[in-house]
């Protein structure tokens, strides 16, 4: 055992070695500490030390590692990385609607340091006054440049209140960039004057000025409120109503003939609201009943849709309902019991208002759009362009109508007639107007089908064709003076090839001159219309991409058309992120760091 385990070796060794000189002055003269001498004399010791010779049987030395100092020293963060990190940072709380102090969180810091010990957390001053300012104002100077590279922009507008009885405005643009819809926040600001007509269109022309589109702008689209109607058009623009909002005013107005049943539900699903006990025992009941656990919903006046899913909820639970509020005897329970279930079930009649109707209309036709992109086959979200109006609003008056030869009862009846009344008069000339039809007939998806009136379609398509011969006659100006100059430049850079070439030329820029402007746009209209129509769920702009060359005056026009959306919901979704950002615990954020904020979170 001594004579074949090399631990023997080691032990007769040891009384051999000599102390090492060097090892002690090493450690006497080195000034980093205990981990420096500790370092050197255990190398110096391994440096001494005889290597013992591997004997058969034996197993072999153990590798000896080296440390570096370096492995015991933190880098420090250079400015860069620093103000990297801190960018970040700032996204984070944009996006995220995180408050300012999160910063100066316990938890926050420990988990910064665990993730990086050298990094140092900003404070909330430098945070709020110093890195969301200029990422601000480096996202905005990003957007400008984008922004005034657009052809033509449409935008939307809206005013809001917070819980801080503040006012705010909001102005949002749509433009194409690269044949996609870009959708973008302006600005969102503090509107502390009167909503009059002239005090919002200075402010929007203000906007528009401070972002160079006040000649771009084709559309402006906003609710049916008379003072921004009036504003838009003191400032000559096109105005176009929201969809979503004209919807709402003539589903609200038709509600009233139901108007006894939605208050006896709105007044029910309180009552469960403010009561927990109310509402274990309804829970407990749908389980005894074998029933899925719903909550009861309440509708929101300005969702035009609420006061279905309210209903609907309701029917789905009516049973337990019913028994619940017999059980506690609540104070609803004596108008409670069958005029909800009869009457409830007819406002099912209107399936055209219904998000997840089995027709034509889906939920997110109103007011988001998907599209399969060709390019990454991921899926894009985007509000709907006014170009599919004419399509829904046909689809909701038909299933409407069909509706009335079903219904029964006699409020549903009345409410079925008054959606029928008002949707005649709302979308009784929609094919004549101007954006509608346009824009219809350039989507490749729909062109001429979505039209009833025949003389409708026939000026709408002069109109097209008008526009593109503009086009097509500035670009034929520049074209001649641009065909001018490269021939010349040409003839001085290669005259042997001009020589030999200039019998084509000649005859070239003659064909050129011969053309005619409006023929060639009369030729592009047609060409257009007679290709198959596109398929409905994907994104036209593709399709528009693969034919500028085969159309490219029309494809300018289309530039100015398919930008335009069809509802001001991007504005109105603005001021729900606001709402998330002002809670009751930051009700006292001012209006400029609401506005950075907020531009951050939609722009990023």
């Amino acid at each position: 055992m001594r004579t074949s385990h090399s631990s023997v070796l080691l032990e007769e060794s040891r009384p051999e070695r000599e102390p090492s000189d060097s090892a002690s002055a090493s450690t006497a003269t080195t000034s980093s500490g205990a981990i420096i001498s500790t370092l050197t004399a255990s190398s110096a010791a391994t440096t001494s030390a005889p290597i013992p010779t591997s004997q058969p049987g034996s197993h072999p030395p153990a590798s000896t590692t080296h440390s570096s100092i370096k492995q015991f020293l933190q880098k420090s963060l250079t400015p860069a990385r620093q103000n990297a990190i801190d960018e970040e940072l700032a996204k984070m709380e944009a996006r995220d609607f995180q408050p300012f102090s999160i910063v100066e969180d316990v938890g926050f810091r420990s988990y910064s340091h665990a993730l990086n010990p050298m990094y140092v957390v900003p404070s909330r001053k430098t945070l709020s006054q110093k890195i969301i300012p200029g990422l601000y104002e480096a996202a905005r100077a990003s957007l400008q440049e984008r922004v005034k590279r657009a052809s033509a922009v449409c935008l939307t507008t809206d005013c809001w209140t917070s819980r801080a009885t503040t006012s705010f405005m909001s102005v949002t643009c749509h433009f194409i960039e690269n044949y996609s819809m870009v959708s973008s926040l302006l600005d969102c600001f503090e509107f502390s004057d009167r909503h009059t007509s002239e005090n919002l269109a200075e402010e929007l022309l203000r906007v528009a000025r401070e972002w160079g589109v006040e000649h771009k702008v084709v559309c402006c689209v906003t609710d049916n409120a008379a003072n921004i109607t009036r504003a838009i058009q003191l400032l000559k623009g096109t105005h176009h109503p929201c969809l979503a909002h004209t919807i709402n005013l003539f589903v609200r107005n038709a509600l009233r003939a139901m108007k006894p049943t939605v208050d006896k539900v709105k007044a029910i699903v309180e009552f469960f609201h403010r009561s927990t006990a109310a509402t274990q025992k309804l829970k407990s009941t749908q389980r005894q009943m074998s029933m899925v656990e719903l909550k009861l919903k309440q509708e929101c006046v300005t969702r035009w849709n609420s006061t279905f899913h309210m209903i609907q909820r309701m029917l789905k639970s009516k049973d337990a309902v019913i028994a619940t509020l017999s059980v506690i005897n609540a104070p609803v329970v004596s108008s409670q019991p069958r005029g909800v279930g009869g009457s409830a079930r007819g406002l099912q009649c209107p399936g055209a208002l219904r998000p997840g109707h089995s027709g034509d209309q889906r939920r997110e036709e109103l007011p988001f759009e998907m599209y399969k992109s060709t390019k990454g086959k991921r899926l894009i979200v985007r509000y709907v362009t006014a170009s599919r109006m004419l399509i829904l609003c046909r689809g909701l008056q038909r299933v409407t109508v069909e509706h009335q030869s079903r219904v029964t009862t006699e409020s549903v009846k009345e409410l079925v007639n008054s959606l029928c009344s008002s949707m005649d008069k709302k979308f009784h000339r929609m094919e004549y107007n101007t954006i509608l039809s346009e824009t219809t007939i350039l989507d490749p998806r729909f062109k001429k089908v979505a039209f009833n009136d025949k003389q409708a379609v026939d000026e709408a398509l002069q109109r097209i064709t008008t526009a593109a011969l503009r086009y097509g006659q500035s670009s034929h100006l520049q074209g001649g003076h641009g065909g001018e100059e490269a021939a010349a430049a040409r003839e001085l850079e290669e005259p042997q090839a001009s020589a030999v070439w200039r019998f084509f030329e000649e005859r070239a820029s003659r064909d050129t001159a011969t053309r005619n402007p409006t023929a060639d746009a009369i030729l592009e209209v047609r060409s257009y219309l007679e290709e198959p129509l596109f398929q409905r769920s994907a994104d036209p702009l593709s399709w528009w991409e693969t034919r500028t060359l085969i159309y490219p005056h029309l494809s300018h026009v289309m530039e100015r058309r398919l930008c335009i959306v069809a509802t001001s919901v991007p504005s109105e979704r603005i001021f729900s992120k606001t709402g998330q950002i002002i809670t009751e615990r930051r009700n006292r954020i001012s209006p400029a760091k609401l506005r950075h904020l907020v531009f951050l979170n939609a722009n990023l």
